[in-house]
């Protein structure tokens, strides 16, 4: 794993959740650059709020601080003042700001942060810090994730090696507009903010926001990408090799999250090709994704290639289902709108026993593609997320 210079980690079980550590915080030896996206539900919970304020008012920023079990979402105002509470005390005994704190919390709606307990752990949290310790980190933001998420590359810029790490939670709630679940991006690359806010939304557009467990945007999605500067700063040509890192480490996040939804099965590419538009594409991919009946359909291993034109056809784009063609991996199903049979069916849905496999629509009417990632709907999603509370 490429730990990015400048930074340490920590975590403890502050008594938020009945058991383990659920009590994060990333530390920045010396003010780094951050940038962040959020959740656009009008819903949004006091962490989302305060990080979205603190983002306004400075760029520089020393600790990032996450707790899971609570998602301080529809609290009101004071569900805002608890984090604001925390964020100062925080600051306090790191010698900062509270506006160089970001905050993030995961967990249950409309419940308040037990504020006592989370600044009673504080200090013994500090005391923890290590930049080996990214995976506990890792563990304190799980809710229902069946495993700690973590990603990271090195790349090679005019001989200056740069580090990116990646931790991210999710597995329910999974369906972003802008961002999605939490995530941490770090690096110790040099550059502007205006660079790196533009990179961060570049990526999160073609890897988080193309993801879909359960079709539902949280109230607390928020991405944040804190950059130590401690190496030179990259030149503007460099920055697609910077760029292409950031994505890979995003887009195995994004896997990850995915590949742990809630009682999933399955990890499906869906990619629509040769569309006239790559926002046509996109979008008939994220409406065959978020299909209750296709996502079924994925579960039972059934390839039930009309479930996926229905799919389409009400998407809201317009083509020719007579073009057609429908493979899963490389067994084509479906040609010209019509289906070839059922001992391709059959190959399909040994196919479709994998646990990743693809799902590829050819509207044969133009240059552009893109595409979604998804999973089945279980039995154990349901389960999951009624006993959510109980």
């Amino acid at each position: 794993m490429f730990i990015p210079e400048g930074f340490s980690f920590g975590a403890i079980a502050s008594g938020i959740k009945k058991k383990g550590f659920d009590l994060g915080l990333i530390y920045a030896e010396k003010p780094a650059l951050g940038v962040g996206v959020f959740t656009t539900n009008l819903v949004k919970a006091a962490p989302v709020l305060l990080g979205q304020e603190v983002l306004t008012r400075n760029n520089k920023f020393r600790a990032i601080i996450v707790n899971s079990g609570c998602a301080n979402a529809c609290t009101g105002e004071a569900g805002l003042l608890d984090a604001k509470e925390i964020s100062s005390y925080l600051a306090q005994k790191l010698n900062c700001s509270p506006e160089e704190i970001l905050p993030a919390s995961t967990g249950v709606i409309g419940e308040r942060l037990p504020k006592e307990k989370i600044i009673k752990a504080i200090p013994s949290l500090i005391e923890k810090l290590s930049p080996e310790r990214y995976q506990d980190f890792a563990k304190a933001i799980m809710t229902t994730d069946a495993f700690p998420k973590i990603a990271s590359r090195q790349i090679e810029i005019s001989g200056v090696k740069i580090n990116i790490l990646g931790i991210a939670k999710g597995a329910g709630m999974i369906a972003p507009n802008m961002a999605t679940m939490l995530a941490f991006l770090l690096t110790d690359i040099s550059l502007p903010q205006e660079r790196l806010a533009k990179i961060l939304k570049a990526v999160v557009n073609k890897t988080f926001n193309r993801i879909t467990v359960d079709g539902d945007t949280s109230t607390n999605d928020t991405v944040y990408l804190m950059a130590s500067g401690q190496k030179k700063e990259v030149e503007k040509k460099d920055m697609t090799t910077f760029e292409k890192a950031l994505y890979e480490v995003c887009y195995e996040l994004a896997s990850f999250i995915v590949k742990d939804g809630e009682g999933a099965t399955k990890l499906v590419k869906i990619s629509v090709t040769n569309a006239k538009s790559e926002e046509k594409a996109l979008k008939m991919a994220k409406t065959i994704a978020n299909s209750l009946l296709v996502k079924t359909a994925l579960f039972g291993e059934d390839p039930n290639w009309g479930r996926f034109l229905a799919a389409m056809g009400r998407a809201g784009v317009n083509f020719d289902p007579n073009k057609v063609d429908i493979y899963v991996n490389k067994i084509k199903i479906v040609e010209n709108g019509l289906g070839i049979g059922k001992e391709n069916e059959n190959k399909a849905h040994l196919e479709m026993k994998k646990p990743n496999f693809s799902i590829t629509i050819d509207l044969k009417e133009g240059d552009y593609k893109a595409y979604y990632l998804t999973c089945d709907l279980s039995y154990d999603y349901v389960k999951i997320n009624a006993e959510y509370r109980t």
